[in-house]
């Protein structure tokens, strides 16, 4: 992990962009922590920092006044990374079939997120390895947001993770059905009730599916970004009892 530029936030967060191998990721720090803080992994939707920017820096200011550090990287494809042709043409197939008004088949599913969770989840791993490392960082560590297909999978294979908060809003493909069984740490996942780009029915089979004893559904009325501040704010509850 190389550290690229850092500002410190009016707030006193510090903030530190970093790069591991190809990734860039931003790293939020408390303005003053005694011991190392715990750490929440913030995973981006797939439309590059810079355009989420502002939503994920006031997500790590919150953690922070809670005393957590934040961290996030670049998904594959996204951002300044290389561009991903074969996601590209899925993600094209899908809005192909959404505009024609067409169901949306498990191929084009399959096509747009195993890939990309097969790509992501050894990435976080490896961040996490190096976020680990830091003198300034601890555990216990929280996962939050994303796309869920991502966090599922690395919610069942990565055993430092000890809570989740997952963000119901794109395609699920079949086989992350079974993953989810294998998942068992406690789960907060959001759910938009009129998400125009998200099955319903698929997000509530996966819920159903998690094997966690301890899961929550927090549903709201609204589309796709219409989460109301109250959910974020008991999201954010969830991982402070889980965490500290």
């Amino acid at each position: 992990m190389q550290f690229t530029a850092e500002q410190r936030l009016d707030d006193g967060v510090l903030e530190r962009e970093f790069t591991l191998g190809e990734i860039p990721g931003i790293l939020w720090t408390p303005a003053s922590a005694s011991a190392p803080a715990p750490l929440i992994l913030l995973s981006p939707p797939p439309l590059g920092l810079r355009k989420t920017y502002p939503r994920l820096v006031a997500r790590a200011r919150h953690s922070a006044a809670d005393g957590f550090a934040t961290a996030t990287i670049e998904l594959p494809g996204s951002g300044d990374r290389p561009r991903w042709p074969a996601a590209e043409q899925a993600l094209a197939d899908l809005r192909r079939a959404m505009e024609a008004g067409e169901p949306v088949s498990d191929e084009i599913i399959d096509a747009l997120i195993l890939p990309l969770v097969d790509k992501a989840v050894p990435e976080w791993q490896a961040a996490l390895d190096a976020l680990l490392s830091l003198p300034e960082i601890g555990g216990p560590v929280g996962y939050s947001g994303g796309v869920i297909s991502i966090g599922t999978r690395l919610a069942a294979v990565e055993p430092r993770i000890a809570a989740a908060v997952l963000f119901a809003g794109s395609f699920v493909p079949r086989a992350m059905f079974e993953e989810a069984r294998r998942v068992t740490i406690p789960l907060h996942v959001l759910l938009q009730w009129d998400d125009e780009g998200n099955d319903r029915q698929a997000a509530l089979d996966l819920f159903d599916a998690f094997g966690s004893k301890e899961k929550t559904l927090h549903a709201n009325m609204g589309g796709h970004t219409g989460v109301p501040q109250s959910a974020g704010d008991e999201a954010g509850r969830f991982l402070a009892r889980h965490l500290k």
